[in-house]
């Protein structure tokens, strides 16, 4: 390694797919000491894109790699498994053995980043997570450190497309204070129609600027899908249907750009191929980013990334947090963050609470609401419900989810379901 390199601030990173974050990290100023990923084509394609040491696996098999042998790195960054969270899933959360948001988060004591940085989809937002969340900001606070989420909007970012993505970035204090979320860039929103326009009419397609004019609009979510299920085309019916308003066909991928004696876009619409469809999701032509395997895999590991110019973004604050650069904040003082104050209850309470206690703990409302909360906490933790002479209390019990257990029962599914785990 250079003197150059040596002097970057290094990342870990976990779930770490074809590199979209990587490539984001890397143009911020940080440097891989390892990639972990289960696909072995997407650990082919950090490879041979970015040159740093790639372990191919489950992220949670010890067997796979050591943590421990990672302490003081500057930056643990993942993009764990959407689907437990994903509005266009069941939101299983801890019921599906993808989930591994928790288990990171246990990675803390072990490695003792300056920095974490973990994305997922808006549905990690929602209320029915909202005990979840809590859960992951008093572990932080329980290890030191001080989080935050933040939903952004890659297309603040210049990247052609919705994709909201919800971020988790923490680090101790003395660190956060100077931490401030990127801002979205002005003038940074462009249209399917700009960003693809060079693409379209590369191969002499005389109609590319009809098409241009058509695709006047950011995109919706370009989607990945998972090796349960999706393939190659851009996502359920709405998003096809989106995408057919913008004059691209969402049916299927392309394998090659319009010709020169391809049809008007009024007649025939183009499909996207893997090379615009990496461009919808933030990779430029300078970045020379080749994906591996077969058409599919290619676009599995671009739907399934996170945005590389939002990863740039936060990997920026987060080096100017780690510099103690910039001006400190005031806003840190308060506390750990509230998510749901019916799971903080019950989580600092010794005794069980009644409703008429977590609606006052509440303090928003009604019998109706915190009932709505203990159904969506019933999901993720164990609940006790005892009745008290007629009266009915709640306690909570043990998390749900998975954080390293050596007998939990995500082991065995992921043992048994080893080639549909994405």
């Amino acid at each position: 390694m250079t003197a150059e390199s040596l002097s970057r601030p290094t990342v870990v990173e976990v779930c770490a797919g074809a590199g979209g974050q990587s490539l984001g990290l890397h143009k911020a100023g940080f440097d891989h000491l390892l990639a972990v990923e289960i696909d072995v084509t997407a650990a082919d394609t950090l490879r041979q894109n970015l040159g740093m040491p790639v372990v191919v696996g489950d992220v949670a098999d010890p067997n796979v790699w050591n943590p421990a042998d990672y302490a003081d790195v500057a930056l643990l960054a993942g993009g764990v498994p959407c689907p437990p969270f994903s509005a266009a899933g069941k939101q299983l959360g801890t019921s599906d053995e993808r989930d591994l948001f928790a288990w990171a988060i246990e990675q803390i004591p072990i490695m003792r980043p300056k920095a974490i940085m973990l994305e997922n989809v808006r549905g990690l937002a929602s209320p029915r997570f909202a005990a979840y969340r809590q859960r992951i900001l008093d572990r932080l606070d329980f290890f030191g450190y001080v989080g935050e989420w933040k939903l952004l909007h890659a297309a603040d970012f210049g990247v052609p497309q919705l994709r909201p993505r919800f971020v988790l970035v923490a680090m101790p204090l003395e660190e956060m204070q100077f931490f401030h979320w990127p801002e979205p860039i002005a003038g940074a929103r462009t249209t399917v129609g700009d960003a693809l326009h060079p693409l379209m009419a590369a191969d002499g397609w005389k109609f590319a600027d009809e098409w241009r004019d058509m695709a006047n609009d950011i995109g919706p979510t370009l989607v990945g899908g998972s090796k349960k299920h999706g393939g190659a085309d851009l996502g359920p019916t709405r998003a096809k249907q989106a995408w057919a308003k913008l004059g691209v066909d969402g049916r299927g991928v392309a394998d090659s750009r319009p010709g020169p004696d391809a049809p008007p876009p009024s007649v025939v619409q183009p499909r996207l191929s893997i090379e615009m469809a990496a461009r919808i999701q933030g990779w430029v032509q300078e970045d020379n980013y080749v994906f591996s395997g077969r058409k599919t895999s290619q676009y599995r590991q671009i739907g399934n990334a996170f945005p590389p110019p939002v990863a740039k973004a936060i990997g920026d604050s987060i080096r100017e947090a780690l510099g103690h650069r910039g001006p400190i904040r005031t806003d840190l003082s308060a506390g750990i963050g509230t998510q749901d104050p019916v799971y903080r209850a019950l989580s600092r309470s010794a005794q069980p609470l009644t409703l008429e206690e977590l609606v006052a703990a509440f303090n928003e409302g009604s019998v109706a609401a915190v009932q709505q909360r203990l159904a969506a906490l019933q999901r993720d933790f164990h609940l006790e419900v005892l009745d008290d002479n007629g009266t009915l209390k709640y306690r909570l019990g043990e998390f749900r989810g998975f954080t390293g257990q050596s007998d939990h029962w995500r082991h065995e599914a992921v043992a048994k379901f080893r080639s549909r785990v994405s």
